[in-house]
């Protein structure tokens, strides 16, 4: 009896490997066969562009005010915009006592990042060259990202493939938790990529540069010179003559502070020469005869 329970128990076990076996063959199978299915979907074409110009204008205000209305137009969208003005010269001529003459040299430059749909890329470059004096430069560069776009595409049907064997298989591992929610943030991720692959092809990335030549502006300004603001030469010559005695004064009143060190000194020197004039009568005195 013992021995019968146990043969079946060993069937038991040989079944439930088996089926176990059987199970992760199918489970790879059906992985493999979702592999292939990408794997053999036609590699659609993926083309980003991005162009840049530089060109000078007549006016580069007026001129950005056309870009805008073009870009808009073709239905594009203006991404980034500056205006530059850098003084190149600037000099200060004196037309009166208190005013100059101000000439300035400036230099405007104008910088423009802007979102194009592809296929009018050709049409608005074309529309730009009308707008400028002439084209410093243009430039055009594509980059094929077919291949980044189908390995995005591989990647994210083998995460969700990967999500389903999890939920299949679900425990409240915390092991589990993790890797599932890793492999659903990744798939999004390579989702997200996709999609900023299918906007890149879609709009074309266009970086203008455009200035014009040096602007030459004159305007009045108060004169910041102090020293034209002053009398004239008389004038300031008298009031120097007043400036002199009211000095002159201030060093008498400054000097009698001090009378009585000039009356003692006074005194002493007076005290000094006598007994030096006596010593002196002494030392060349005859000597008395006989």
């Amino acid at each position: 009896m013992k021995r019968h329970f146990a043969i079946v128990a060993l069937a038991a076990i040989v079944f439930a490997g088996c089926n176990a076996e059987h199970k992760a063959e199918s489970a790879d199978y059906t992985a493999t066969a979702a592999l292939d299915t990408v794997s053999n979907n036609q590699l659609v074409e993926k083309m980003t562009k991005t162009a840049d110009m530089r060109f000078r204008v007549k006016d580069v205000q007026r001129t950005k005010a056309e870009l805008s209305n073009t870009i808009k137009k073709q239905g594009g969208l203006v991404m980034e915009f500056s205006l530059n003005s850098t003084i190149q010269k600037t000099d200060k001529v004196k037309l009166s006592a208190d005013s100059l003459k101000e000439i300035t040299s400036y230099r405007k430059e104008g910088y423009l990042v802007a979102r194009i749909p592809s296929a009018e890329l050709d049409e608005f470059t074309d529309q730009i060259a009308g707008m400028a004096v002439f084209v410093d430069n243009q430039s055009l560069k594509m980059e094929d990202k077919s291949l980044a776009y189908l390995e995005n595409s591989m990647k994210s049907a083998n995460r969700q493939e990967a999500v389903e064997q999890i939920k299949k298989v679900a425990t409240k591992k915390g092991s589990n938790v993790e890797s599932s929610l890793y492999i659903k943030d990744d798939y999004v991720n390579k989702k997200i990529e996709n999609l900023s692959i299918d906007k890149q092809v879609k709009f074309s990335t266009i970086t203008l540069n455009f200035y014009q030549d040096n602007t030459v502006k004159t305007m009045t300004v108060a004169n910041d010179n102090l020293y034209d603001y002053q009398p004239g030469f008389f004038n300031r010559l008298a009031l120097n003559f007043v400036d002199g005695w009211m000095y002159f004064k201030e060093f008498i009143l400054f000097l009698s502070r001090f009378w009585l060190f000039f009356a003692v000194g006074l005194g002493a020197f007076f005290v000094i020469r006598y007994y030096t004039k006596k010593q002196s009568e002494k030392t060349f005195l005859p000597p008395p005869s006989n």
